[in-house]
């Protein structure tokens, strides 16, 4: 049995570098929403802030490709 395999010859090095993407996912998550949120006017409207800030990546890609292709 390799040394990287665990008794039931599971790979242990796998996945190990996703956890610095997850953490900065995560971090900018709570700031995305903490921003959208505050600055909501109402109710549904802090719920829609809230999936939004799920969705951040979407919307900076779609900016991003925008801009570019002008």
């Amino acid at each position: 049995m390799s040394n990287d395999a665990d008794r039931f010859g599971r790979n242990r090095k796998m996945g190990a570098s996703a956890g610095t993407s997850g953490g900065f996912y995560g971090l900018a998550f709570i700031g995305a929403a903490v921003y959208f949120i505050g600055h909501a006017t109402g109710f549904w409207m802090g719920v829609l802030g809230f999936l939004k800030a799920i969705v951040w990546p979407a919307f900076l890609v779609y900016g991003l490709l925008k801009h570019i292709g002008q």
